[in-house]
């Protein structure tokens, strides 16, 4: 268990370390690299944001308002033949939404 810790621990800057090594074979310059790649993931932050929040507000008011309960106990004859957890019945109804929207950003 301790070498998996150690590992574990190495694994993040032994990635980086790679990663600078590669820039600097190649002479690339890695700092600048980096920064765009830091620009470009600000952007998609900025774009999906919006839906982030909208997907959170509409999953929070389908909990809270029983809707989503109401939804589960509508189809657990159906669940419990199946066997499938009660449990996870929340994120297998939310998830084709939530796809959906983020699907939606793509261009």
């Amino acid at each position: 268990m301790t070498v998996i810790n150690y590992l574990s621990n190495l694994a993040i800057p032994f990635t980086i370390l790679i990663i600078v090594t590669y820039g600097l074979i190649e002479k690339n310059k890695v700092f600048d690299t980096f920064l765009d790649g830091a620009k470009e993931g600000i952007e998609i932050v900025v774009k999906i944001f919006p839906t982030l929040v909208g997907l959170f507000v509409a999953i929070g008011a389908l909990r809270y308002s029983g809707i989503l309960d109401f939804i589960i106990k509508l189809i657990s004859p159906v669940i419990n033949f199946l066997g499938v957890p009660k449990e996870i019945m929340p994120l297998a109804i939310l998830r084709p939404i939530s796809r959906k929207c983020f699907n939606c950003n793509r261009k």
